[in-house]
């Protein structure tokens, strides 16, 4: 199967109704896009930190659905690197690092508590 260019799937798109902006983000991104767009995307309201230690999507999107999920598969490593060093459990990990990452949250920034989004005072 041929690669399309990007050209050419622009123009694929306008001879099938679609605009550009409209087609979801659908491009794969690296853990290093994603931690360079996760300032950016906390500021937008787009992801929030919770206190199981992970990143959850507050406006859903494809793009902050891929940040969260890249940023969510390096800190589950960490934490079971952590984890195994220390002898101790995965959550116990997950459970210290969310509540130290909601302390850490910046004012305006989203924060899941007792289930629901809320932006931090």
């Amino acid at each position: 199967m041929k690669k399309l260019t990007i050209s050419a799937f622009v123009a694929l798109l306008s001879i099938s109704g679609m605009s550009v902006s409209t087609v979801s983000y659908a491009q794969e991104i690296t853990l290093q896009e994603a931690m360079n767009e996760l300032s950016a995307a906390k500021d937008k309201g787009w992801v929030g930190e919770q206190p199981n230690g992970y990143l959850g999507v507050v406006e859903s999107s494809a793009q902050a659905s891929q940040i969260a999920e890249q940023i969510n598969e390096a800190r589950r490593q960490e934490y079971a690197r952590i984890a195994e060093e220390n002898d101790i459990a995965v959550a116990d990990v997950e459970l210290l690092a969310g509540k130290r990452a909601i302390e850490r949250t910046q004012p305006g920034h989203f924060v899941k508590v007792d289930g629901q989004w809320k932006k931090k005072p």
